[in-house]
């Protein structure tokens, strides 16, 4: 009878699904018939938030990564999410190939090498194509590929987490605000909060498909001379749609989890090879010193708004803010996914897992394709002239081999745009059908095709041309994300007061009282057991 009441209510449409195809399908009409018109708008307001509400940004994403290290070193963090047998779902190099997959992706490579060679090129602050440009350049992309953006994530991860596998909430991120809502989040205002999360995440992942399919077009234009122009973005952005929806069609244990397997792997191959044959020790020096100086001054740049200095506000614009734009339009999305695969850990070795790891590693790499781009530059200028999309391409053409990276690197690519994308259909999906882990096949299409429009739509704004391409991207990102920002803010506290509440409870300090979590355990058996059945059918209720 209950598989029966399952499978019936997967099958139903959810109000959430209909709103938000609403909303993206005139988002696509809209760009599709007026490209020019639509570019020009989402650029104007884009200007009129980073200019009036970029400390918002900066304070929201600062407090984010501050309450991370608080949870993982508070008594909260012995928490588990879960029931206290659980165990992780996946080994951890699976968990942590498919979380840094899905959160880092495409972006990775796009910007590898040409962050760092832009910011040498043009700093915020330093003498341009300096000794202190150099640092700087290397600072400024850790600190935005670090703990601000895997913090962002993990908050959202976290508060999905504890709400579905330890309170036996749906997997919706309205859900998550029962604490501060209550059954509230089970009428009009959680639909509302549930389209806000699918408009954010249908965004946030359409700017990394549209620049997957930029970079695909300038490796295949600079290697063979394929035309680098909107149509041939189509059409990769349709092969690889194809792709993705057949992965996303044998579910996620298999595709998504073989694919990220396969992303990891040749990326570590890739930036061996590199470490290797380029400037090995520079490199290494380079990481070192650089990394000091982010941890130097992490406070002064989590905070700096650039209030005196135009020229660093300016290059804030297309950067930080982007960036912080950028992680939380992503986070429904990949705090979703991260949530789901995430089941049977605790909350410290979740944060530290999600805030450390990934973390250290984007260091790694941005310094090893950083040093190796701007190395390369110095020698041959006219590669920091080329555009973001074909530089790593033109930097691996003096390299050993090149021919061999770059064709590695167009099938990472092609890897990491299908797993974002797969990653995403599912996350929609789930999003869409109640909070089911098993979203039908039909709604995990409809969200698969939609994103590739959108992704085409801020393709078309921008004409093909990449600078104009991307500053659409980057527009999309950073509108998309505040309205969402005020969830975030809500799903912190609501998870604060649940978790602190629980941690009372079991009387958790930094050394537990045994006895009272021996308790606490048999209670689970039943008493808590019994709680999850009687929000399941309350939740079933609501539906009908």
């Amino acid at each position: 009878m209950k598989s029966s009441e399952t499978t019936n209510r997967n099958n139903k449409r959810s109000p959430v699904f209909i709103y938000s195809a609403i909303v993206v399908a005139i988002v696509v009409l809209i760009g599709a018939i007026w490209p020019d018109q639509f570019g020009d708008v989402t650029n104007e307001i884009k200007l009129w938030i980073t200019d009036k509400l970029g400390w918002y940004y900066l304070i929201l994403t600062t407090i984010i990564v501050f309450f991370c290290v608080f949870l993982m070193f508070s008594p909260i963090g012995k928490l588990k999410l879960g029931k206290p047998n659980d165990k992780p779902e996946f080994n951890t190099i699976s968990w942590f190939a498919m979380l840094f997959s899905a959160g880092m992706g495409i972006g990775l490579v796009f910007y590898g090498a040409a962050e760092p060679m832009a910011d040498f090129a043009a700093p915020p602050t330093a003498e341009p194509q300096t000794k202190a440009a150099y640092t700087e350049a290397l600072r400024s992309t850790f600190f935005h590929w670090g703990f601000h953006a895997w913090a962002i994530y993990g908050v959202v991860a976290l508060a999905l987490a504890y709400a579905q596998f330890r309170k036996g909430e749906p997997g919706l991120i309205s859900r998550t605000l029962r604490p501060m809502l209550g059954n509230k989040v089970e009428g009009p205002i959680g639909t509302i909060i549930d389209v806000l999360a699918v408009f954010a995440t249908v965004v946030g992942v359409a700017v990394s498909l549209g620049m997957g399919a930029l970079q695909i077009n300038g490796g295949l234009n600079y290697l063979f001379g394929v035309p680098n122009n909107v149509w041939v973005q189509a059409i990769i952005i349709v092969v690889v749609t194809i792709l993705f929806i057949m992965s996303a069609w044998s579910g996620l244990s298999k595709g998504i989890q073989y694919l990220s397997n396969l992303n990891i792997s040749l990326g570590l191959l890739l930036m061996i090879i590199v470490l290797i044959i380029g400037p090995t020790v520079l490199i290494l020096n380079m990481m070192t010193s650089s990394t000091g100086s982010l941890l130097n001054s992490f406070l002064a740049n989590s905070f700096d708004t650039a209030a005196q200095n135009p020229q660093k506000r300016e290059w804030m614009s297309s950067w930080t803010l982007y960036y912080w734009g950028w992680w939380l339009s992503w986070s429904p999305f990949v705090g979703i996914f991260i949530a789901r695969v995430s089941k049977g850990r605790s909350i410290r070795e979740f944060i530290g897992g999600v805030l450390l790891v990934p973390a250290i590693v984007s260091f790694i790499w941005f310094s090893v394709f950083g040093v190796l781009g701007i190395e390369a530059g110095k020698k041959d200028p006219k590669l920091f002239e080329m555009s973001a999309e074909t530089q790593l391409f033109g930097v691996f053409n003096d390299l050993p081999f090149g021919i061999v990276l770059s064709l590695i690197a167009l099938v990472l690519i092609g890897s990491f745009f299908i797993t974002s994308a797969d990653s995403a259909t599912f996350v929609l999906g789930m999003q869409t059908s109640f909070g089911s882990l098993e979203p039908t096949n039909f709604v995990k299409v409809t969200w698969g095709i939609a994103q590739s429009l959108i992704a085409f739509v801020l393709l078309f704004a921008g004409g093909g041309d990449g600078a104009e391409a991307l500053n659409a991207i980057q527009s999309a990102a950073i509108i998309s994300a505040l309205p969402f920002s005020f969830v975030v803010i809500m799903m912190m506290i609501s998870f604060y007061k649940d978790a602190n509440q629980e941690r009372k409870f079991l009387g958790l300090t930094l050394t537990p009282n045994k006895h009272r979590m021996k308790d606490y355990v048999e209670l689970q058996k039943d008493e808590y057991e019994d709680d999850i059945i009687e929000r399941r059918k309350d939740f079933r209720n609501t539906e009908q």
